[in-house]
């Protein structure tokens, strides 16, 4: 039986485990990538682990999150990473070089390798056949360390492309296409691995968009062949000795096989406030459009933004309208400002931000009170745009000029003749915004910068063979870790400041939540369907943990997120019978016994004290996670084996 991309990569740098769907495996990790607003807390933990050198192949640390310095925070928080990088063997990228997910495209990654990221969208290495994943920051940390990354063995799924876009229909709507297929949680558990005739007909911008979104799908991460479209992007990177041949045997075996016809699909839009609400961008035709954001880590190359210029030539865009761009990298700004395109965006009305995440994350640039922004990202959750009634809505970078001209959602193939740009034959190289690492016998002596809300990791919590304890939350299905721990220009520069980040832990769904929880001392929440998908931010795990949350009750949750929760020592577990979500309520008191025996056998009785009734519990843990909840977390496992 042959094998898929991803098998391949995984066969290669497999530590431990056999490639059996569902078994832990341990792979080796080649590469990782940080940014700012998790990357603090992650050189935090890598520095508790004590290792003076990262052992990988290549690490970078990004700044392209908290780059809104209204205070010391985010500034300290950026000299810190900046002289940990220093002296541990790791490269910075600078505040203006560009978003990590682009800036590594271009730069670092090389296909056949493995990357983890402490950011969610870190698949979108994917687009040159490298197999990469969204982790948390402990998980990194480790990783730089030479451990390995644990997983479990996912099932593989595949789309085969067929056709060719027409004029107006993007990768984006590909994107937008297969979250209708299969939804927000469509992908848990799986590798999506793209493939098909149609795969010649995209360039690796576009394929990056794709693998980008994939992480919305709740997919372990997505993939696409490395051929002679990759070759050529990395020999126009001056890059061209990073490539191989990448391809899946002829006989591989796939757990799902998707089919989409790229000829058939016309302009989509995922409307408020979920990316799998999809709808015909024609079918909004005429709803009043207040805001434009294009850019981030989705829609920021190069490609895409010659296409924005081209759009906008010669034009003004509407009144009523407030229009921002954010180009993804240093290199792609500057070749817009050479061949003249930044003129054309800048003379339309539009404002150009600097090469950052921004708007993404509720960065700066929030729509007004109710307003509808339309976005070229790849998330539209409620109030993560920084303003809590705002109505986002996300679309290619086409349709989001339509509507910037026109005032309105508009199908953009109105908009008249096909719009064609020409890349160039080589992408200019100036990598003078990434510095290197001290030499390693010059770097015993560099000092680390601390500031004073850069606040030490909270201590650990070992897991007791039994718990007393209130539930202090009851929330419904896809709650995410924007629910949990929200970003914006208010939150995140106390991303290394725990204590002071817990005020806000849950403040979209109940402002109480925090001090509730610090007076209870330890606690129970209850989920719905995929609790805490979205960002693979470990503040949604290392917050409740700071604040007393032991255990974390759901129907099901996402991926990332229950990594995080077992490395923060919270255990999650599944209500057997989802219908006993209705037999626990906020307040109840709860009780659980014999918890290590019940972790061997893979299910235990839950006692609601308050009603009487007994509630049947599932989890799957290995003989890793066991100890390591049993621990208090990974950082103290860690410093138990060593």
């Amino acid at each position: 039986m042959g094998l898929t991309i991803a098998q391949k990569i995984i066969k290669e740098h497999l530590r431990s485990g056999d490639m059996t769907v569902g078994s832990e495996i341990s792979l080796k990790i080649d590469q990782t990538l940080t940014q700012d607003a998790t990357g603090t807390m992650a050189y935090l933990e890598f520095e508790t682990m004590g290792i003076d050198r990262v052992k990988t192949e290549k690490s970078v640390a990004y700044i392209d999150h908290n780059t809104l310095q209204s205070g010391f925070e985010n500034a300290d928080d950026h000299r810190y990473i900046q002289s940990v990088a220093k002296k541990h063997g790791i490269y910075f990228s600078r505040p203006g070089n560009g978003i990590c997910h682009q800036v590594h495209l271009e730069r670092f990654g090389k296909p056949g390798k493995t990357l983890i990221g402490s950011d969610s969208h870190t698949p979108t290495g994917g687009g040159i056949g490298m197999l990469s994943f969204g982790a948390g920051g402990l998980d990194v940390a480790v990783a730089m360390g030479g451990g390995a990354y644990f997983i479990t063995m996912p099932k593989m799924y595949k789309v085969n492309l067929t056709g060719k876009l027409n004029p107006y229909v993007t990768a984006k709507d590909v994107s937008l296409e297969i979250l209708r297929i299969l939804s927000v949680k469509g992908g848990v558990g799986a590798i999506i691995e793209w493939g098909g005739e149609g795969v010649k007909n995209l360039s690796v911008p576009e394929r990056a968009t794709i693998t980008n979104m994939g992480t919305e799908l709740g997919a372990t991460t997505s993939i696409f062949p490395s051929d002679e479209i990759t070759r050529e992007f990395l020999k126009k990177q001056g890059r061209e000795e990073d490539y191989i041949p990448l391809s899946s045997d002829e006989d591989a075996v796939y757990d799902k096989i998707i089919d989409i016809n790229m000829s058939e699909l016309e302009p989509l839009i995922a409307c408020p406030h979920s990316p799998d609400n999809i709808v015909t961008v024609s079918s909004l035709k005429g709803t009043k459009v207040d805001q434009v954001c294009i850019g981030s880590c989705t829609n920021s190359s190069l490609f895409d933004m010659l296409k924005v210029a081209a759009m906008l030539k010669g034009k003004t865009i509407k009144e009523s309208v407030s229009l921002s761009v954010s180009p993804g990298s240093k290199q792609v700004l500057t070749m817009l400002a050479d061949c003249g395109a930044l003129s054309d965006i800048i003379a339309s009305g539009a404002r150009v931000l600097e090469c950052a995440c921004g708007p993404c994350i509720g960065m700066g640039f929030s729509p007004n009170s109710a307003g509808v922004s339309l976005r070229t990202f790849n998330r539209n959750f409620e109030g993560r745009s920084g303003t809590a009634d705002g109505k986002v809505y996300l679309v290619s970078p086409e349709t989001a000029v339509a509507a910037a001209l026109t005032g309105e959602i508009t199908d953009p193939r109105l908009m008249g003749e096909e719009i064609k740009v020409t890349m160039p034959e080589s992408f200019l190289i100036n990598d003078s915004a990434v510095v290197e690492p001290a030499p390693e016998n010059e770097a015993k002596d560099l000092e680390i910068l601390r500031g004073p809300n850069i606040k030490k990791f909270p201590d650990a919590r070992p897991q007791n063979d039994s718990l007393s304890a209130e539930l202090v939350l009851k929330v419904g299905d896809n709650i995410t870790t924007d629910h949990i721990m929200p970003a914006g220009a208010k939150i995140l520069p106390y991303r290394s400041n725990i204590p002071y980040l817990s005020q806000f832990c849950f403040g979209v769904c109940d402002k109480t939540f925090p001090e509730r929880a610090l007076k209870a001392g330890e606690s129970f929440i209850l989920g719905g369907s995929n609790y805490g998908q979205g960002s693979s931010r470990e503040h949604a795990a290392l917050v409740p943990m700071y604040l007393g949350v032991r255990v974390v009750i759901a129907k099901s949750f996402a991926r990332i997120h229950i990594a995080n929760l077992i490395n923060a020592g919270i255990m999650p577990v599944t209500l057997s019978n989802p219908d006993d979500y209705e037999k626990l309520n906020q307040g109840d008191s709860l009780s659980l016994s014999d918890i290590f025996s019940g972790m061997d056998k893979g299910e235990m009785t839950l006692k609601n004290n308050t009603t009487g009734e007994e509630v049947l519990l599932s989890c799957s843990f290995t003989e890793r996670q066991k100890a390591i909840l049993k621990a208090g977390g990974l950082l103290a496992f860690v410093a138990k084996e060593s």
